[in-house]
C-alpha cells in the first residue's frame, strides 16, 4: 500500500496475518463487513491491529452487495458531495470506475422539477432526438424531458472490497465472516462476545441497518436509523437491443431507474419504505408499480422479470453519513448511515473517520467535517 495525496494506491498481494486477534488486544475491532466496515478497516490498518467481525457468510452481503455501484458526483446532498469530490481520485487512480453516463429522464408535465432536478445533478440538457440516438427505446409520446451527464461511471464493486481486505491482512489483521455478535461490554476495553471473546481498544461500528442495534449493546446512544427498502429487477434486454453502452436512465423525483448490467436492464421502483433490519426481499406489488412507471417512458414492453431482490440504504434524520467518534466515549466509532451513497463515499469517508480517530487535521472542509460528525446528533 503507497500513501499518496488521495489515499492509498491499492496493490494485489496479500499473506496472512502474524499472532491471532484472539490471542492479543485488538487496537480497531470493526462491527461489518460491507463497504464501511472494509474501507475504515482499511485507513485504521496503518495505525494499529484490525479485525472485521462480519455475521453472514461472505463480505458486503447485504446493502454493499445489492447497490447500484454508480459513481456521480453530483448525486446527493452538499456533505455527500464533497465526500465525491475527495473520493474521486481514489477511484481513477486504482481504476475502479468504466463509462456508464446518466440520463435524466422526465415527462411532458414535469418540466419544473425536471429543470430543478438537472441544475442539482449538474446534468445538461439535450433533445429528445440527441436522447434516442443513445437510447432507442425512449417513448416520444410520454418523454418531454432529458439530460444527460457523462461524468458517471460504474464501480467495480466486488474489486473494491476485496482490495480493502487484502490492505488489512497484509497489514496484520483479520476479517472474518459468520461472526455475528451476541453481546458487548466495557470492562477499562471492548469485550464482544461471537464465536469467540474479542478484546479492543476501540470499537468500529459499520454495522449498517444493525448500527442502533450495535450501539444499544454498547450502552451508546443510538443515532436514530432508519433503514429503507430498494427493490430490483433484473430484465431481459428491452427488445433485443445492445444495452451495453447506455447511459443509467434516472426518472424525475427519483421515482424509477434503468442501469445496464452484463447485457441485461437493471430498474428499480425506487422506492424508500422504512422497515426493520433485515434481509430485504423485494415487494412484488411496488416492483410491479416501479415498472409500470419505467414502462411509461419506452416503447417496449416488460414482458418478463428474470429475477428479483432488495437492499437496505440506512438514513438518519438529515439524511447524511454519521462519521467518527462518539461524543460521549471516543472508543466508540462510528461509521454509518451511509444511504445509497456508500460506495461512491467510501475513500473519503473511511479516511475522515481515520483522521478523526488519530488526530490528523482533516482534507475535508471544517463545514463539512462538522456536519458528518455524530455530535451533530447529540445536540
Amino acid at each position: 500500500m503507497v500513501s499518496t495525496g488521495h489515499g492509498y494506491i491499492m496493490r494485489h498481494t496479500d499473506h496472512p496475518p502474524a499472532g491471532s486477534e484472539r490471542t492479543r488486544m485488538i487496537d480497531f475491532l470493526i462491527i461489518g463487513g460491507g463497504i464501511a466496515g472494509l474501507s475504515v478497516g482499511a485507513r485504521l490498518s496503518k495505525h494499529g491491529t484490525v479485525t472485521v467481525l462480519e455475521a453472514e457468510d461472505a463480505l458486503g452481503y447485504h446493502t454493499s452487495g445489492r447497490s447500484a455501484a454508480l459513481f456521480e458526483k453530483g448525486y446527493g446532498p452538499p456533505s455527500v458531495k464533497a465526500l465525491n469530490e475527495k473520493s474521486a481520485a481514489f477511484f481513477e487512480v486504482n481504476e475502479y470506475l468504466t463509462p456508464r453516463g446518466l440520463m435524466l429522464v422526465g415527462a411532458k408535465d414535469q418540466q419544473e422539477l425536471f429543470l430543478k432536478e438537472a441544475q442539482d445533478l449538474g446534468v445538461q440538457q439535450i433533445s429528445l432526438d440527441e436522447a434516442t440516438k443513445q437510447i432507442p427505446i425512449l417513448n416520444a409520446d410520454t418523454v418531454g424531458h432529458v439530460a444527460i451527464s457523462n461524468t458517471a461511471f460504474d464501480i467495480d464493486t466486488d474489486r473494491m472490497l476485496q482490495d480493502y481486505a487484502r490492505i488489512i491482512r497484509r497489514n496484520g489483521g483479520s476479517v472474518l465472516t459468520r461472526e455475528k455478535v451476541g453481546s458487548i461490554r466495557k470492562s477499562g476495553h471492548w469485550v464482544v462476545e461471537a464465536s469467540d471473546t474479542f478484546e479492543a481498544r476501540n470499537l468500529v461500528n459499520a454495522a449498517g441497518a444493525w448500527v442502533d442495534e450495535v450501539a444499544q449493546m454498547a450502552e451508546i446512544q443510538p443515532i436514530g436509523i432508519t433503514p429503507f427498502r430498494r427493490s430490483m429487477a433484473r430484465l431481459p434486454s428491452p427488445g433485443g437491443h445492445d444495452v451495453k453502452n447506455w447511459p443509467m436512465m434516472l426518472g424525475v423525483a427519483e421515482t424509477w431507474y434503468a442501469k445496464p448490467d452484463a447485457g441485461k436492464l437493471l430498474v428499480s421502483p425506487c422506492e424508500t419504505d422504512p422497515t426493520s433490519p433485515h434481509d430485504a426481499y423485494a415487494d412484488d406489488m411496488v416492483l410491479a408499480e416501479g415498472l409500470a412507471r419505467y414502462e411509461a417512458m419506452v416503447t417496449e414492453p416488460v414482458t418478463r422479470v428474470e429475477t428479483n431482490w432488495a437492499g437496505l440504504r440506512s438514513f438518519v434524520s438529515d439524511g447524511t453519513l454519521v462519521l467518527g467518534p462518539d461524543p460521549t466515549d471516543r472508543t466508540f466509532i462510528w461509521t454509518a448511515a451511509q444511504g445509497g451513497y456508500g460506495f461512491q463515499t467510501a475513500p473519503a469517508a473511511s479516511q475522515l473517520v481515520a483522521d478523526l480517530v488519530t488526530g490528523t487535521e482533516p482534507s475535508l472542509d471544517a463545514t463539512t467535517v462538522q456536519v458528518l460528525k455524530p455530535e451533530r446528533l447529540r445536540r
